[in-house]
C-alpha cells in the first residue's frame, strides 16, 4: 500500500545541506553514505553519521499518511541534489522499495535501502547544562580559529571544553598562540571537561548558525558529546589525548598592562601582513610610555614604521619581535579596544577584553633572536 508525506522544501533541504559532509565521508560502512528517514504521523526525523560524528534532526510535515513510524534509507548525496532543486511543497511516497517524489510537473524516484543496515545512533542522553546558543556561538568564534588540523600533537587538533562550578572555558592552541574565552553565567556543581576534534567543532558552528535556536543543552551520551537544540541533536566522539596543561603560561605575575586601540593595532598589524610577501619575519614591538613602536623589515618588498598609541602604561621601555599574523588572527576577534600584559622580549603577550557575558584571553609566543636571524 502507497504511503506519502508532504513536506516543505526549505525545511527539508536545510536538514539535508546540513547532513552532506556527513554522508559523503568514506567509512568502512556502506550505508552511511545514505540518510535515514523515520516517518511518521506528525514529523520526519532524519539522521545521518559517518562514525565519528552524528546529526539527528526533524522535520514538521504539513500531511502524513503514516500512522505509525517507518524507516528506510536514502542515498545521502543525491536526495540533497534533487531536493534542492525543487521548490515550494513536496510529495513523498514509499512503494516497493522506492521513494517517489513529486513536486508541480516533476516525478521520479530513488531506490531506498532497508534500515537495518544503518548504524544506530547513541541513546539516552544526559543533559548536563544549558546555554544560550548566541553566547555559545560567539565563544565559538573566539577559539574555533586557531584549532589546528594536522599538528604533530594529537591533543592540539582539538577544542579544549571545561565547566566547573566557576565557568564555562574553551581554549585553543597551535603551539604558537593560545586563545580562550570563558563565561561564568553557565556553571556545573562538578566539573567537567572534554577535547572535541576540530571537524566537529565547525559542523557543529554550520550547524548553529542554520537552526538560530535561543536554547543550547549540553550533554553527554555514552562517551560521546552531544549539542541538542530544539530539532537536532548533534553528536561526536571525543578526542582522548591529554591537552597540554596550560594554566601556568597565562598566569600574569610581573607583568605589566597596557591598552590600545583595537582598530589602529588592527590596521598596522595588516600593514606589516602585507609586507611578508609569504616569509617568516618577525616584526619588531617597542613598548614605550606613550605608544608602542612597531618596525619590519623585508629586504626584498619594504619597511615599516609605525606608532601606535598606548594608554595605562608605565612601566620601563621593553622590545619584543612577535610574528604579526598570529597577533592578527587573534586581535581580529576582539570586539572592542583592548587590554595587554607585557614582561619581557622572551615573555608572551597576553591580550584580554572583558564583556559582562564572555571574555577572552590571547596569548602569543614571542620571535626569539634566533628565529628572527632564520626567517630574515
Amino acid at each position: 500500500m502507497e504511503k506519502k508525506f508532504i513536506i516543505e522544501q526549505k525545511q527539508l533541504l536545510s536538514v539535508l545541506t546540513a547532513m552532506q559532509p556527513i554522508c559523503t565521508r568514506r567509512t568502512t560502512i556502506d550505508a552511511t553514505s545514505c540518510i535515514m528517514f523515520n516517518i511518521g504521523a506528525k514529523e520526519l526525523i532524519l539522521k545521518s553519521t559517518d562514525l565519528e560524528i552524528s546529526l539527528q534532526a526533524s522535520c514538521s510535515v504539513i500531511e502524513s499518511d503514516f500512522r505509525q513510524a517507518e524507516q528506510f534509507l536514502v542515498p545521502g548525496k543525491r536526495i540533497f541534489d534533487i531536493i534542492k532543486e525543487l521548490s515550494d511543497t513536496i510529495v513523498l511516497e514509499v512503494h516497493e522499495n522506492q521513494l517517489h517524489i513529486t513536486c508541480d510537473d516533476v516525478h521520479l524516484s530513488l531506490n531506498i535501502k532497508d534500515a537495518s543496515e544503518f548504524p544506530p545512533l547513541p541513546e539516552r542522553i544526559e543533559n548536563l547544562m544549558h546555554i544560550e546558543s548566541a553566547i555559545f556561538k560567539t565563544m565559538l568564534e573566539g577559539v574555533s580559529f586557531l584549532v589546528p588540523q594536522n599538528n604533530s600533537n594529537p591533543a592540539l587538533n582539538g577544542l579544549f571544553i571545561e565547566v566547573s562550578p566557576a565557568d564555562f572555558k574553551m581554549t585553543a592552541t597551535d603551539g604558537h598562540s593560545l586563545a580562550q574565552v570563558s563565561s561564568s553565567d553557565f556553571t556545573l556543581e562538578t566539573s567537567r571537561s572534554w577535547l572535541l576534534p576540530r571537524r566537529a567543532v565547525f559542523e557543529l558552528k554550520k550547524i548553529l548558525d542554520s537552526y538560530n535556536d535561543a536554547a543550547l543543552f549540553v550533554g553527554t551520551c555514552s562517551s560521546q558529546l552531544v549539542f541538542s537544540g530544539e530539532h537536532f541533536n548533534f553528536f561526536s566522539k571525543l578526542l582522548v589525548d591529554a591537552f597540554p596543561k596550560y594554566q601556568p603560561i597565562l598566569q600574569k605575575d610581573g607583568f605589566h598592562a597596557a591598552k590600545l586601540d583595537r582598530a589602529h593595532f588592527l590596521k598596522t598589524l595588516k600593514r606589516s601582513t602585507c609586507l611578508l610577501s609569504g616569509q617568516f619575519i618577525a616584526t619588531q614591538f617597542k613598548f614605550s610610555s606613550e605608544a608602542m613602536h612597531v618596525m619590519m623589515n623585508n629586504k626584498e618588498v619594504g619597511k615599516l614604521n609605525e606608532r601606535v598609541p598606548l594608554y595605562d602604561y608605565t612601566q620601563h621601555e621593553i622590545e619584543a619581535r612577535f610574528y604579526a599574523p598570529y597577533l592578527l588572527s587573534g586581535v581580529q576577534t576582539f570586539q572592542e579596544n583592548i587590554s595587554f600584559y607585557l614582561h619581557s622580549a622572551t615573555k608572551p603577550i597576553i591580550f584580554e577584553s572583558v564583556t559582562p557575558q564572555v571574555s577572552r584571553l590571547y596569548l602569543v609566543m614571542p620571535v626569539s633572536a634566533a628565529q628572527a636571524a632564520q626567517g630574515a
